[in-house]
């Protein structure tokens, strides 16, 4: 089961700022990274998981810089199957989740087109916190996994606004 929801932390941005400057200090100092995930977007109820986005110039600058992320606490882990993935854990609790994208990749991730629409559109926001809430509630009574529970939410979300930007329909879950 999904750790609770909790209500949007300030303190997000700055906790996101010092594991960017963290990444690039242990990776490439060049690497762009961005927020993504329900903790990127103000007010919105989150898992109080700091989710990353790290645009990559391929997978070999992502393996070049593997052992050293590793080194300092990062590990592979996670369904992902279509980009490396990195999570870090602090007391056995997951806090961060690094997803690294070819630069080939950047624009058309849908992490970062959801991120952005749900910045633009606040009522979309809602409807996808009301997603999650239900989601947590549907894993715990075990009728659903809590990612199946708000998938078709973030599916619909993200087909509009894929399509708001010219971009083909894609299947949103990458597990």
């Amino acid at each position: 089961m999904p750790r609770q929801l909790v209500s949007y932390d300030p303190a997000w941005p700055g906790r996101f700022a010092e594991i960017a400057a963290e990444l690039r200090a242990h990776g490439d100092p060049d690497w762009v990274i961005e927020h993504i995930g329900s903790t990127a977007v103000p007010g919105m109820r989150a898992k109080p998981i700091i989710d990353i986005a790290v645009r990559i110039e391929s997978v070999d600058d992502f393996d070049a810089h593997r052992g050293a992320l590793e080194a300092i606490g990062w590990e592979i882990g996670s369904g992902v199957r279509s980009h490396p993935v990195m999570v870090f854990e602090e007391h056995g609790i997951r806090t961060r989740i690094a997803h690294f994208f070819a630069a080939s990749e950047w624009d058309a991730v849908n992490q970062r087109i959801l991120r952005d629409w749900l910045l633009a559109h606040p009522e979309d926001a809602d409807r996808y916190t009301h997603a999650k809430c239900d989601a947590v509630a549907a894993a715990a009574r075990g009728t659903s996994t809590y990612n199946a529970a708000k998938g078709p939410v973030i599916q619909e979300i993200v087909d509009r606004a894929r399509q708001a930007q010219g971009l083909p329909h894609v299947d949103a879950s990458d597990k």
